[in-house]
């Protein structure tokens, strides 16, 4: 039998963030970073602890964070499309 994956488990969600920050060298400029992890909402968890470890580590200093999240789609969900086309 196979082991349940970890991120199946209630609750866990497909995190997107939007890191918004400070140009260590020109810091009067921003600078986009995307991070994309399995987390739980709503606490986000390991969102908190990447951004911890951003905070302790890299020089870029942290301007904002905008977060998106979506639920996983289980088998249940999943249905085949009614035609298929191709563009040539």
């Amino acid at each position: 039998m196979m082991e349940p994956k970890s991120h199946l488990i209630k609750d866990y969600r497909l995190i997107l963030a939007e890191i918004v920050y400070h140009m260590p060298d020109r810091p009067q400029f921003l600078q986009t970073f995307i991070w994309n992890e399995m987390d739980i909402a709503p606490r986000y968890p390991v969102l908190h602890s990447f951004l911890d470890y951003w905070e302790k580590n890299i020089e870029g200093k942290l301007h904002s964070v905008y977060v998106d999240q979506q639920r996983i789609i289980t088998p249940g969900e999943y249905k085949y499309a009614q035609m298929q086309l191709t563009l040539q």
